[in-house]
């Protein structure tokens, strides 16, 4: 992207100024470099790179085929990146320089953002405008000054230009393939599978006749299980299917009931 961007500014310097037998370079201006300038050079030196953290956007952007009938997937939304840059000329005599930033001022004011035929690569397929800010005021955390002192030059004419640029994350989650048929289940018993298992109680006579004194079947296990143990609690039974049915009952005592017990779990099919 960084690439891209500086390609499209070395265009727009070429092609909007109307300079001629100018060198456009993106070196560090510092002081070993400009001893050795011998022809007269306009700079675009990049010397910060940040987030515009007021351009972020949160969720997700969806995606559809060509016809626009179908979600294909979902990406996170591009980020926007600062790209400053220091402009300089550099000649023999000052007043050249300031012609030089005079034109190359009056190209960048032209444009609100970078010319679209200039964009390629990921600026082009973000299919995003690039905003172009010139001579904006720093930061609060950077002035110029800081910046040539940091490459051990002496302060010269300079012209700030921020490019914003959108980059694509990469971030991207695709969709499966749309349902186009109605869900179909098959349950125990059809469809070739076996029936369910019976599941039912069976009570001995003697645990019947209870029931017909007027005791609730409640009652009557509980009475059950009383002169079986000796004891008020009930002991829990489990049955699991296809194993044989539990009985309740101290093993001392005759069994009073034998519950049966047995299930099979749903069975779900899904045919495409």
């Amino acid at each position: 992207m960084i690439f891209e961007v500086d390609t499209a500014l070395r265009t727009l310097i070429e092609r909007e100024t109307g300079i001629r037998d100018v060198e456009v370079v993106f070196d560090a201006p510092t002081r070993e470099w400009a001893g050795r300038r011998t022809v007269p050079t306009v700079d675009v030196y990049l010397y910060d790179i940040r987030e515009d953290l007021r351009r972020r956007e949160r969720g997700v952007i969806t995606e559809y085929n060509d016809d626009q009938t179908r979600i294909v997937g979902r990406h996170l939304p591009p980020r926007h990146l600062k790209l400053s840059y220091l402009v300089t000329a550099w000649t023999q005599r000052p007043e050249d320089e300031h012609r030089l930033l005079s034109a190359l001022l009056g190209a960048f004011l032209r444009f609100e953002a970078l010319p679209a035929d200039l964009l390629s690569g990921p600026l082009a397929e973000v299919g995003l405008p690039v905003p172009l800010t010139v001579g904006l005021p720093p930061p609060e955390d950077r002035g110029f000054a800081d910046v040539w002192s940091a490459l051990g030059g002496e302060l010269k004419p300079s012209i700030d230009v921020v490019v914003i640029a959108p980059v694509n994350t990469g971030q991207q989650f695709p969709m499966g393939p749309p349902v186009t048929s109605l869900p179909r289940f098959t349950f125990g018993g059809s469809g070739g599978f076996p029936g369910d298992e019976s599941v039912g109680m069976s009570i001995e006579p003697e645990a019947a006749a209870l029931v017909d004194k007027g005791k609730s079947r409640k009652g009557a296990d509980k009475d059950r299980a009383t002169a079986s143990t000796g004891s008020d609690d009930l002991p829990e039974a489990m049955t699991r299917a296809g194993q044989p049915a539990q009985r309740i009952g101290a093993p001392s005592a005759p069994d009073r009931a034998r519950v049966s017990m047995s299930r099979r779990p749903l069975t779900i099919k899904r045919t495409p």
